[in-house]
C-alpha cells in the first residue's frame, strides 16, 4: 500500500481496457478485494468522479485514491469447534488442523460467515491462554498454514513461547515435512527448488516465481512414489521447506510443471479422467505430516507426526497401486 495520501496515478493508453480494480490492485500491490473496499467507501475517483470496480479504462484517465480503507475492527470469536490435539504443555499445542479450516480470519473480514470456522475461534474455546504476540485476529498462531493444506501446526500459550518459537522459524530450527501428491512424473529422485516469490501482478490471490525482487524460498523435495495407472500419471513427494512463504509448496511444484492435485488455483486439473469415469478431490493434496522443534523454556527436542487423512489415502488408493 501507498505511504501517504491522495495518491495520483495515470492510466496508459497501453492500460485500457483494464479493469479498475484490476489497475489499483497493481499500482497499490494491495488485492482486489482491498481496491473494492476503497471504491464501496468512495475513496477513488476517475477524472474527479467515483465508479464502480468493474470500469473498464479508456487509457489517459486520472485515477485519485483520497486515502486508506476503513476497516471494521475485527475480534476473532471463540467457538466450539472440536480439535485434534497432538500435543499440549505449558508453553506450546501441536494441532492436527484439518483441510476447509482457515487459521484466522482475513484482515478484510467481518464478524460475520467470513470470520467462523477458523482454528483461532476453536483455539479460544479450548485454551484459557494464547499468546498476543500475533495480535487480536490471530492470538497463538505462530505460523499457518492454507486453508485446503491439513496436519500439524504449532500454537504458542505465552508471549514468551511466541517470541522463542518465532526465533527458532526464523533461524530454520523448525523442521517441517509435508506430503504431497502432484500431477505428472517428477523425473529426479530428489531437488531443490530455490525460486524466490512474490505476488501475482493480475491475479492478487496467487504467488509467482516469475517477478523480480521477490522473498527467497527453497523448498527440498523427494519421490516417494509414481503412479501411472487408471487416471493418468502422478508422483507422490515428501517436501521439506527452509522458508515459510505464503503458498510455497504449490507455487513452488507449479512452477516446476507438476502442481498439486487439487490445486485448481495453480493450474491442476479440476478432475482426472480415466477409464473408470473421472475423479476429483475438493481439497490440496498436500499435508503437513511431521514436525520437529525444541520446546521453548526446556530446550527439549519434540518430534510429532500425523498420517494421512483418510480422504487423501483414499484418493490416494484410486488413482493406482
Amino acid at each position: 500500500m501507498v505511504d501517504s495520501f491522495p495518491a495520483v496515478f495515470s492510466a496508459s493508453a497501453n492500460e485500457a481496457g483494464t479493469r479498475l480494480d484490476q489497475f489499483l490492485a497493481a499500482k497499490l500491490d494491495v488485492s482486489r478485494a482491498r481496491v473494492q473496499q476503497l471504491i464501496d467507501q468512495a475513496q477513488v475517483l476517475i477524472d474527479g468522479k467515483t465508479g464502480k470496480a468493474s470500469l473498464r479504462l479508456r487509457g489517459n484517465e486520472k485515477i485519485s485514491v483520497l486515502g486508506p480503507a476503513r476497516l471494521e475492527p475485527l475480534r476473532a470469536i471463540a467457538e466450539d469447534i472440536p480439535l485434534d490435539i497432538v500435543y499440549e504443555d505449558d508453553d506450546l499445542a501441536v494441532i492436527n488442523k484439518p483441510a476447509g479450516m482457515m487459521v484466522h480470519a482475513g484482515a478484510g473480514a467481518t464478524e460475520d460467515a467470513r470470520n467462523r470456522g477458523t482454528l483461532v475461534n476453536a483455539l479460544l474455546h479450548r485454551f484459557a491462554r494464547l499468546s498476543g504476540v500475533g495480535g487480536e485476529i490471530r492470538p497463538g498462531i505462530v505460523h499457518r498454514l492454507d486453508k485446503e493444506t491439513s496436519g500439524l501446526i504449532i500454537v504458542a500459550k505465552s508471549d514468551e513461547a511466541h517470541r522463542k518459537l518465532a526465533a527458532q522459524f526464523a533461524k530454520r530450527e523448525v523442521k517441517k515435512t509435508y506430503i504431497a501428491l502432484v500431477h505428472g512424473r517428477v523425473a529426479n529422485e530428489y531437488g531443490t527448488i530455490h525460486k524466490s516469490i512474490s505476488r501475482d501482478s493480475v491475479r492478487r490471490v496467487r504467488m509467482t516465481t516469475k517477478r523480480t525482487g521477490g522473498r527467497e524460498a527453497i523448498t527440498h523435495y523427494r519421490v516417494q512414489r509414481r503412479i501411472d495407472f487408471g487416471f493418468g500419471k502422478f508422483t507422490l513427494l515428501e517436501l521439506q521447506i527452509d522458508t515459510g512463504r505464503t503458498h510455497q509448496i504449490r507455487v513452488h511444484l507449479a512452477s516446476i510443471g507438476h502442481p498439486v492435485v487439487g490445486d485448481t488455483v495453480y493450474g491442476a486439473p479440476a478432475q482426472s479422467k480415466g477409464q473408470g469415469g473421472t475423479l476429483s478431490l475438493g481439497r490440496n493434496f498436500l499435508h503437513a505430516a511431521a514436525l520437529q522443534l525444541r520446546q521453548p523454556r526446556t530446550g527439549e527436542k519434540l518430534a510429532f507426526q500425523r498420517e494421512l487423512p483418510h480422504e487423501l489415502q483414499e484418493f490416494l488408493r484410486r488413482v493406482g497401486p
